[in-house]
C-alpha cells in the first residue's frame, strides 16, 4: 500500500498558520521588534506549506489515478481505453501539469514581490520605529521559546522524512517550519540580550531577520528567472522553483556537514565519513554543543566589576539581600539567570544635553568644523526669554493691558552629573536618565522665561549656569535619584537660525553704539583734564605775579622810606650817587679813558659809541710795559 505525505504537509501548514498568528499576536503584546520580524517569516513560510501541500496532494491524486489506470489495463485490457482522449483518461495528471505550468511561476512571482516589499517596508518601519522596549520579558522568553519548541519538533520530523523518503515537495514546508523555529529562537535570544544590558539587540536581530528575508527574496527572484531558460527533459521532475536552497541551508546546517564528508571522501580516496572519528564526532556533536553550552553558564558564576564601577545583584529580579550592592572586583554568584547583576559607572562623569541634539558622527572622527548661529547643526528646540528693556520702553497704559514681549533662544544646555547613590538610581524610578534629562528641560524653561535676554546673552550666563545647577541639584534630591549635578553650561546660547543674522546685526550695532559712547567719555575725560590743568597753570602764574607786585611794590616803598634821610643829609651828592650806581653796570663793557690834570676843574666826557672796526687807538699795549704819567 503506498504511503501519502499530504498529512505532513497539512500538519507543516497548520503549524505554521497558528504559531504565525500567535506569534504576531504575542509580538504586539511584548512589544518585540524581532518578534514582529518573525512572524512575517513565518507567514511567508506558510504560503509556501500550503502551495507544497496542494503540488502534493495533486502529485498523490495522479498517482492513486495511474494505479486505477493500471488496473483496469489488466481486468478489461487496453483496445477499450485508446478509444478515449488521454486527457479525459488521466484528469489528475492534467490538473498536476497545468497547475506546475502556470500556478507555480505565478505564486513564486507573488512570492518573489511579497519578500521583497516586505524586506522594504519592515526596513523603513524599524528605522521609525516607536515601540516601549521589550515588557515583560520573562513572557516574552516564554512565548517564543514555547514557539520555537513546537517548530522545531514539527520541523525535524518533517525534514528528516523528506530527506529519508526523498520527498521533494515535503521538503520547502518541512524546512520552513524548522527555518521558523530558528527564527522564534533568536525573538527569544533578541529579549534575553536585553535584559543583559543591550537595550538595541532586539533592534538588530530584527534587523538582521530582514536581511536574510531580502536575501531569500533575491534567491526567489533568480531561481525564477533560471526556471525560465532551464533546459527540460521528458518526464524530469524538478526541484519546486518556489524552494529556497538558502533557508534549507539554515534550517539543515547538517547538510554542510555531509557535504563536506563527501568532498573528504572524494579527495583521499576513502570513505572517511565511515572512519570511526567521524563516527564518533557525528554522535557526539549534540553532547559536545551541551557541554559548551554548560561551560558558557558556568562562566556566568563569575562577576567582574571593573574600577570605578559598582553593581547590583538581583537574584530572581529582586535584590539579594546584604550582597546586593557589589564594589570593584572579582564576585561569584549563581548562574544566570537565577541571579544577574546591572553595572554602573559611579565614578565617571556623564553627560545629558537639552536643547540641541548634535548631529551623529562616526566613532572616533572628530567634528572640526566651526559652529556658527547662521547655519543649523543639530536637531533645535526653541525657549522663551523674556524681554525686560523692550518691556520697560512701552508707556504704562500698554504693559497694564497687554502681556510683557519675549524672545526665542535655541539653548545646547550639556549637563554633568555622577551617580552617588546606585540604589536610589536604580530602584527609584523607572527610566532615571529619562527624569533627569525632563526635570532639567523644566527648570532650564522655568528660569529662561523669568530672566533677561541680554543678560542671557552677555554677562548673566555664568550666574544663570550656576542657579541652574543648584535647581536642577535641589529638585534630583527632592526626588531621590541619588546623583551629584557637577555642572552645567550654557555655552551654545544663540537666536534661532532664520533670525540670526538679524539678530547679529543689532547685535554689531548696539557694539558700535557702546564703542563710540566709549570713546566720547574717554575725550571728555581728556578735554576736561586739559583744561583743568591749563587753569590750574594759570592760576598759579596769577598768583605768582600778584605775589611778585606785591614783595616789589613792598621793596620800593621801604627803598623809598630808607633813602629819604640820605637824599635830606646830603641833597648834591644823593642824586649823583645814584647816577653813578645806574651809571656803572651800564657802562660795564665799554671803553674808558681817564685824564690826570691839576690845574682845571674836574671834566668827565664820555664815549659811548661802538666801533665796527679797530682803530690804531684800540690796539692793547703788551702787559710787559707801563705809560709814565
Amino acid at each position: 500500500m503506498r504511503r501519502s505525505y499530504q498529512k505532513y504537509g497539512l500538519i507543516n501548514l497548520l503549524t505554521l498558520l497558528g504559531v504565525a498568528v500567535a506569534a504576531f499576536a504575542a509580538a504586539r503584546y511584548v512589544h518585540s521588534l524581532a518578534g514582529h520580524v518573525a512572524a512575517v517569516h513565518l507567514g511567508l513560510g506558510m504560503l509556501v506549506a500550503f502551495v507544497s501541500w496542494f503540488q502534493l496532494r495533486l502529485e498523490e491524486q495522479e498517482a492513486e489515478e495511474r494505479l486505477e489506470m493500471e488496473e483496469m489495463i489488466r481486468s478489461k485490457g487496453q483496445a477499450a481505453l485508446f478509444e478515449t482522449d488521454e486527457s479525459e483518461l488521466l484528469p489528475a495528471r492534467r490538473a498536476r501539469e497545468q497547475f506546475e505550468r502556470y500556478f507555480v511561476p505565478i505564486f513564486t512571482l507573488l512570492l518573489c514581490g511579497l519578500q521583497g516589499a516586505g524586506t522594504w517596508w519592515l526596513w523603513r518601519w524599524l528605522d521609525r520605529q516607536t515601540l516601549p522596549p521589550v515588557s515583560p520579558p520573562l513572557v516574552a522568553m516564554s512565548f517564543f521559546g514555547l514557539f520555537a519548541l513546537i517548530l522545531f519538533l514539527v520541523g525535524k520530523f518533517a525534514s528528516t522524512l523528506a530527506r529519508l523518503e526523498n520527498q521533494r515537495l515535503l521538503r520547502p514546508g518541512g524546512d520552513m517550519v524548522l527555518f521558523g523555529a530558528y527564527v522564534c529562537m533568536l525573538a527569544a535570544a533578541a529579549v534575553v540580550g536585553v535584559e543583559a544590558g543591550w537595550p538595541r539587540t532586539d533592534f538588530w536581530v530584527a534587523k538582521v531577520l530582514v536581511v536574510v528575508l531580502g536575501l531569500v527574496a533575491v534567491e526567489t527572484a533568480l531561481n525564477l528567472i533560471l526556471e525560465v531558460y532551464r533546459p527540460r527533459l521528458r518526464g524530469e521532475r524538478p526541484r519546486p522553483v518556489y524552494e529556497s536552497r538558502f533557508v534549507g541551508l539554515l534550517s539543515r546546517p547538517e547538510g554542510l556537514v555531509t557535504t563536506a564528508a563527501e568532498a573528504l571522501d572524494y579527495q583521499f580516496g576513502f570513505k572517511v565519513s565511515e572512519t570511526w572519528f567521524y563516527r564518533f564526532f557525528e554522535r557526539a556533536l549534540g553532547w559536545l554543543l551541551l557541554l559548551q553550552l554548560g561551560v558558557l553558564l558556568l562562566s556566568t558564576c563569575f562577576v567582574v566589576v571593573d574600577p570605578g564601577q559598582q553593581a547590583l545583584l538581583e537574584r530572581w529580579g529582586r535584590p539579594a539581600g546584604d550582597r546586593a550592592l557589589l564594589g570593584p572586583g572579582l564576585h561569584v554568584k549563581w548562574p544566570w539567570p537565577v541571579e544577574k547583576v546591572y553595572r554602573y559607572r559611579t565614578d565617571e562623569i556623564q553627560t545629558l544635553t537639552v536643547g540641541i541634539e548634535p548631529e551623529e558622527h562616526e566613532p572616533g572622527v572628530k567634528d572640526t568644523r566651526t559652529v556658527v548661529w547662521t547655519v543649523a547643526h543639530g536637531k533645535e528646540d526653541l525657549f522663551m526669554v523674556a524681554a525686560r528693556e523692550a518691556a520697560g520702553q512701552r508707556p504704562a497704559g500698554e504693559e497694564a493691558r497687554t502681556a510683557p514681549p519675549v524672545s526665542f533662544l535655541v539653548v545646547n544646555v550639556p549637563i554633568h552629573f555622577q551617580i552617588e547613590d546606585v540604589r536610589q538610581w536604580a530602584y527609584g524610578h523607572k527610566d532615571p536618565a529619562v527624569l533627569l534629562e525632563s526635570l532639567a528641560t523644566r527648570e532650564i524653561v522655568r528660569y529662561l522665561v523669568s530672566a533677561d535676554f541680554n543678560e542671557i546673552m552677555s554677562t548673566g550666563r555664568a550666574r544663570a549656569a550656576e542657579e541652574l545647577r543648584a535647581r536642577i541639584q535641589r529638585e534630583a534630591e527632592r526626588l531621590r535619584l541619588g546623583v551629584r549635578i557637577v555642572f552645567v553650561g550654557l555655552q551654545g546660547i544663540h537666536p534661532p537660525v532664520k533670525v540670526a543674522p538679524e539678530f547679529a546685526k543689532v547685535v554689531s550695532a548696539w557694539h558700535t553704539r557702546q564703542a563710540r559712547i566709549l570713546d566720547a567719555q574717554a575725550e571728555a575725560i581728556r578735554t576736561n583734564a586739559l583744561a583743568a590743568a591749563q587753569a590750574f597753570v594759570l592760576t598759579n602764574r596769577a598768583w605768582a605775579e600778584r605775589v611778585q607786585l606785591e614783595r616789589l611794590s613792598l621793596a620800593r616803598a621801604a627803598a623809598f622810606t630808607n633813602q629819604e634821610p640820605a637824599f635830606r643829609a646830603a641833597p648834591s651828592v644823593y642824586p649823583l650817587r645814584l647816577y653813578l650806581q645806574r651809571f656803572v653796570p651800564a657802562v660795564a663793557g665799554a671803553r674808558k679813558y681817564v685824564l690826570w690834570t691839576t690845574n682845571v676843574q674836574d671834566v668827565i666826557q664820555l664815549d659811548l659809541q661802538d666801533r665796527i672796526r679797530q682803530e690804531l687807538l684800540d690796539v692793547a699795549l703788551p702787559s710787559s710795559r707801563t705809560s709814565n704819567p
